[in-house]
């Protein structure tokens, strides 16, 4: 299920409980406290006036008296009653929970772990542990600042200073950074914001982030950046960034799974060619003597020019050593 459409799904979920607790709500008041337009909470509306209980005839569905000015739920269908899990249902989103209270900055680990606790303690039918007990796997280490201090923002709608390190350039530099959300991709968690010196959506990396600072003022990120997929694509072809042709031998094949790297080509001895985007020489150059012999570089050619020069100064200082290179 898309992103997009699972956030609908959660947001039609919670509207009946909502509404019932909220009669004769305006539009545009629920609209705000769901964080979507008017427009959209019209159309949301419309769709759930059409969803109910197995059957589906007029009597099974969700009943709705709505327009801009009140909605009121007429009938519920049973969907205010709290949910209950069977015991499979209940590990899944035991299992769930403990997979995303790893990854930093997507939901609060407090909550998280009371949760995961309670579920425990519901499917062992053993008491709910504390958080002052030790022993209890249920509660984990306290949130890093930095993160506790981005998700604050995110939910504030309120701009960040960030310390950063990017990786590609191996330097911490500081960002202005509007956030937008915050997202989960490839096993690691990131904030998705309107970087203000790139000008431009970036996605930064929680464990990555060195020091976060909510800043006096609201997050402006431009209307088109606040699209759900807007750069999610962590290795996005830019032409602008510098391209890498390189011949990966048979048995280093793994080293595409590891970086972001285009395979091109298989070679009939098993070596693949293929193509990577870097930030600097100087970094790319690194990476690449980091393979050894695994790895050839074959472009562009001040890459390997660079790739070159760093190879015959590794064999002067061995030289000067008086060591043998090669052993």
């Amino acid at each position: 299920m898309s992103t997009r459409l699972s956030a609908r799904l959660s947001r039609l979920l919670n509207m009946v409980p909502y509404f019932v607790a909220n009669p004769g709500i305006s539009a545009a008041e629920a609209a705000a406290d769901l964080g979507v337009t008017t427009k959209q909470l019209m159309a949301d509306l419309n769709q759930l006036w059409m969803c109910g209980l197995p059957g589906y005839g007029p009597g099974d569905l969700i009943d709705l008296s709505f327009s801009e000015e009140s909605v009121q739920v007429t009938f519920t269908a049973g969907i205010e009653r709290p949910l209950r899990l069977t015991s499979i249902e209940a590990t899944a989103v035991l299992v769930a929970l403990r997979s995303i209270v790893d990854l930093p900055g997507m939901v609060d680990p407090t909550a998280a772990h009371a949760a995961i606790a309670k579920l425990e303690a519901a499917i062992t039918g053993a008491a709910p542990s504390g958080p002052g007990d030790a022993e209890s796997p249920g509660y984990g280490p306290p949130e890093a600042p930095a993160v506790a201090t981005v998700r604050s923002a995110v939910a504030g709608e309120r701009a960040l200073r960030l310390e950063y390190y990017s990786a590609s350039r191996d330097v911490v530099s500081t960002r202005v950074v509007d956030p937008i959300r915050i997202v989960a991709v490839d096993d690691n968690s990131y904030l998705q914001g309107w970087c203000r010196e790139a000008d431009g959506v970036r996605l930064f990396r929680f464990d990555r982030i060195e020091s976060a600072a909510e800043l006096d003022e609201p997050a402006r990120p431009p209307h088109e950046a606040r699209a759900t997929d807007a750069g999610l694509d962590l290795f996005q072809e830019d032409p602008s960034i510098p391209l890498a042709r390189l011949l990966v031998a048979a048995d280093y094949g793994w080293v595409l799974d590891q970086y972001p790297m285009h395979r091109i080509a298989v070679h009939p001895d098993g070596s693949l060619e293929a193509t990577m985007r870097f930030a600097t020489l100087d970094w790319m150059a690194r990476l690449v003597l980091g393979f050894g012999s695994g790895v050839t570089v074959l472009g562009p050619p001040e890459l390997v020019a660079a790739v070159r020069e760093r190879s015959a100064a590794a064999l002067a200082a061995y030289r000067e050593a008086g060591l043998d290179p090669v052993s």
